[in-house]
């Protein structure tokens, strides 16, 4: 049984949500610096340890003591370019508090948030000239529990990784000090209780943070940041995460943020990541565009021409299956310029390879109305990142999607900066793949569409691992910090029997319906989404279209609303969306089939839909449609057979 927070109150800073059901405790007394949180009175994290531990020894309640408090409220509107919602509320109550260090000239501000759909604080050192070299080694922050929670989680156990990996349950009582899970960690508090998650938001100049269990055997986590990649190999244990000359800026470390909501599905919906990032550094975003992309890596490049490949012939194909289709762009992945796929040779970006005449790949697309996205290796395009960007501008090329940063340590956290800033010079949009986990850079950077940092349909083609239950998973997990590139679009499905003993192709299959497919393209937030098959597999033999491949084509990938209606972590998930007047829905199950009755309570009072139904069909490689008229006052029944899926699309029916 925990006891209400009031109980622990050593001092007077705390900070409540807008709404009054959460508060954020800051304990500063005896030698403490701590904080707790609670939710409609309930305990979620108990007293937790705050503070930093420095090159020049730890700042923390022993060695600082509270010197004031300024309190402010904020009221406003984020508006997003893209993402899951036109409108964001950016409220809360803020409280920043000041203390000095003792017997030292070192200050400190803790800077901590209350919004309704969670907490926020961070740390800050502000500026000092004579603190000219100063290492951060790691940080005290911990998460501790007052109960044994069930979490889910994705742990890849080291530093340096992709960011991509299984959110797997774990009772928190199994968490250990050798784990660094990757953010968020999602934790429920019980049946009918509030559901939470740990993460970040906001990095720069700092260095990224996993999460451990605590060394001392208790509930919870302890903060763990990631070293810095050029380190001297002599620093020992001790090897630093964050270096900082306060003499020319002060450090102000990223959000800690517990998300908290609900429901599971409360933070699918959540904006708070975005929320807490810095605001916007593009004065003009008119030609940031979502859309939809083909792309030729997930299937081998298999269009039916002669001699398909990297090549100007194979890729004026794509722009013909693109613009058919109605897709905004065409990915042109590795293997375009001249030392592309070798590592780890320097590589040459600025240099297409003779099969690959650019400049008219891109006027094709131009004239067909299909823009361009190019595919890059992160050390080769930093090695000429300002050159290459303006030939890419000259070009026409909308945006590039970069790969293998497998890092979030400070410098890694540099290079997102420094590439985010220079493309938005230069009016190119991104997308990250090995990236690290989102954590509000697409409020900053508009021109940030889409990341990776997911595991996503990619290892269909060489494992087992993308299951129905990973992916009704993944959008209570990993998406509710920000979009996925998943690269959905797989038509080829077998059951998850078939597809254990297939043999591994290029063109690869999936293990998930027709239905789930489609349902994809609605539950899972991505501005930019791929059209990851073949271009065959979205007709039939007669050459008319495939089930579900008109759908691809017309869905929207940016949104004025999100909801999400129902579901469960891993069991299964509907997902409305609105765009203007019209509705999306979107519903998704693991591997056990379902029939949902899905309330339309959430559209316009008074107003006539169409409402137009794909469900799973006659085996799991077509899909069956319906059509009726419905009301804020009807239900729509869904069928979706074991790992699949459903779409509806509701259309007002004019006066």
């Amino acid at each position: 049984m925990t006891a209400p927070l009031s109980s622990w109150a050593q001092s007077p800073y705390t900070v409540e949500s807008p709404d009054q059901r959460i508060r954020l405790e800051v304990i500063a007394h005896e030698g403490t610096l701590s904080y707790a949180v609670s939710r409609d009175g309930v305990v979620i994290i108990s007293p937790s340890p705050l503070g930093l531990v420095t090159s020049e020894g730890s700042i923390d309640g022993n060695s600082m003591q509270a010197k004031g408090a300024e309190r402010k409220t904020v009221d406003d509107v984020y508006r997003p370019v893209v993402g899951k919602a036109s409108s964001v509320p950016d409220r809360y109550n803020q409280l920043e508090l000041t203390f000095s260090g003792k017997g030292t000239s070192t200050n400190l501000r803790l800077v901590a948030r209350a919004y309704d759909e969670g907490v926020a604080f961070r740390y800050v050192l502000p500026q000092h000239k004579d603190v000219k070299d100063l290492n951060i080694i790691s940080e005290s922050t911990g998460f501790f529990f007052p109960a044994d929670y069930r979490c889910w989680g994705f742990n890849p156990g080291r530093y340096e990784n992709s960011h991509e990996g299984e959110f797997d349950p774990i009772q928190a009582s199994a968490i250990r000090a050798s784990h660094l899970f990757d953010a968020p960690l999602v934790c429920k508090t019980g049946t009918g209780q509030t559901t939470f998650a740990i993460a970040e938001a906001d990095k720069r100049d700092y260095a990224g943070a996993y999460f451990s269990g605590r060394g001392d055997g208790g509930l919870g986590l302890q903060l763990a940041l990631s070293p810095r990649a050029e380190v001297d190999p002599n620093a020992g244990y001790l090897k630093p995460a964050v270096h900082v000359s306060l003499a020319e800026k002060p450090l102000v470390s990223p959000w800690r943020v517990v998300m908290m909501a609900d429901t599971p599905g409360g933070l699918t919906a959540s904006n708070l990541i975005a929320a807490l990032g810095s605001p916007s550094a593009l004065a003009d975003t008119s030609w940031i565009k979502p859309g939809k992309a083909a792309w030729d890596w997930w299937n081998g490049w298999a269009v039916n021409i002669p001699d398909a490949g990297v090549n100007t012939a194979t890729y004026k194909a794509y722009i013909d299956h693109a613009a058919s289709m109605g897709l905004e762009y065409i990915l042109i992945d590795e293997g375009w310029y001249e030392g592309s796929s070798e590592t780890p040779s320097p590589g040459n970006v600025t240099e297409p390879i003779a099969q690959m005449d650019m400049p008219a790949i891109i006027a094709y697309a131009r004239e067909k109305g299909v823009g361009v996205w190019v595919w890059l290796q992160w050390k080769q395009l930093d090695r000429q990142m300002d050159q290459a960007l303006a030939l890419y501008e000259s070009w026409g090329v909308k945006g590039i999607k970069i790969d293998f940063m497998d890092r979030n340590d400070q410098d890694m956290v540099g290079f997102y900066h420094k590439l985010l800033s220079k493309t938005a010079a230069h009016r190119l949009m991104v997308n990250l793949h090995g990236a690290y986990p989102p954590d509000g850079l697409t409020r900053t950077y508009p021109n940030y569409m889409t990341q990776e940092g997911v595991l996503g349909a990619e290892y269909n083609k060489w494992s087992t691992r993308v299951t129905a239950t990973h992916n009704v998973t993944l959008p209570f997990t990993r998406m509710i910090l920000g979009p996925i590139d998943y690269t959905p679009g797989g038509f080829r499905s077998l059951t998850p029997e078939q597809f254990a003993v297939q043999k591994r192709s290029t063109q690869p299959f999936v293990q998930t319906t027709r239905g789930q497919a489609v349902a994809m393209y609605v539950v899972y937030d991505s501005p930019l989404m791929m059209v990851a098959d073949s271009p065959d597999a979205y007709k039939n033999a007669d050459g008319s279209w495939a089930d579900g491949a008109r759908f691809i084509g017309q869905v929207p990938t940016t949104w004025d609303e999100t909801r999400v209606l129902e579901g469960d972590i891993g069991q299964y998930i509907v997902t409305a969306h609105r765009k203007g007047r019209d509705w999306y829905i979107g519903a998704m199950t693991n591997e056990t089939a379902r029939v949902l009755d899905v309330p339309l309570t959430f559209t316009e009072n008074g107003v006539t839909y169409r409402a137009s139904i794909l469900e799973d069909g006659e085996d799991i490689n077509h899909l069956r449609s319906s059509e009726k008229q419905v009301t804020a006052k009807s239900r729509i029944k869904l069928s979706l057979a074991a790992s699949g899926g459903s779409v509806v699309v509701l259309l007002p029916v004019p006066k």
